[in-house]
């Protein structure tokens, strides 16, 4: 007999996805996660969809001070890169915007992609389809991290390669996300580029179509 869910349950994991937050190195306490609660993320994780039930992640825990900050040596010089690409306001306001807490975190997370050499049941039309499922991965462990209350912050102003080289990973391992993990003063009411204004948040009827676009 499968598992039924309660109303309840339903609206407390909406609330879960509905209050998950992006953190930023300003908001991480120095307050140590343990390898117990660790393991409740991973496992989280390790319950993602896959594509033919490939399981293709492969998860780097990174404690160590003298990882972390060549990790992130190679954010600073992307940053720079990537703050060249805007003009005018949206340049003086990306200077001001905390983009990441590698070295505040206390734990690091590297997830990587490692694609199969034979055919995967599903992955033959769409060979994306890998890389999404350890996006689904990911999703998986912030959730799960937010109902722990422990904030994760994705950092994707990096160099996958410089990463790869520093983590030694197999030449065939494709970085997808890369974490920052930890206990935090408090958890925005807002989405924090929301915000700032970076950005509109987009209605339904902006993303929305039915039978075609």
């Amino acid at each position: 007999m499968s598992h039924q869910f309660t109303a309840d349950d339903s609206r407390l994991l909406s609330d879960i996805m509905r209050l998950r937050r992006d953190v930023r190195g300003n908001h991480f306490l120095p307050t140590p996660v343990d390898d117990s609660v660790l393991d409740k993320l991973l496992e989280a994780a390790l319950h993602a969809p896959s594509v033919g039930y490939s399981q293709p992640w492969q998860f780097v825990v990174i404690r160590s001070d003298k990882v972390k900050q060549q990790v992130q040596q190679s954010f600073l010089r992307a940053n720079i890169a990537g703050q060249a690409q805007f003009t005018g306001d949206k340049n003086a306001q990306y200077s001001k915007l905390k983009l990441e807490g590698i070295l505040e975190a206390p734990v690091n997370l590297a997830v990587f992609y490692q694609p199969q050499s034979t055919p995967v049941l599903g992955q033959t039309s769409m060979p994306d389809m890998g890389r999404f499922s350890v996006v689904c991965a990911i999703q998986n462990l912030w959730l799960m991290a937010r109902s722990l209350n422990i904030g994760v912050g994705w950092v994707s102003i990096i160099d996958p390669n410089a990463v790869k080289q520093i983590l030694n990973a197999p030449e065939q391992s494709e970085l997808i996300g890369y974490l920052c993990i930890g206990y935090v003063d408090e958890f925005l009411d807002e989405p924090e580029l929301k915000t700032a204004g970076w950005e509109q948040q987009k209605t339904k009827n902006d993303v929305i179509f039915k039978d075609s676009f």
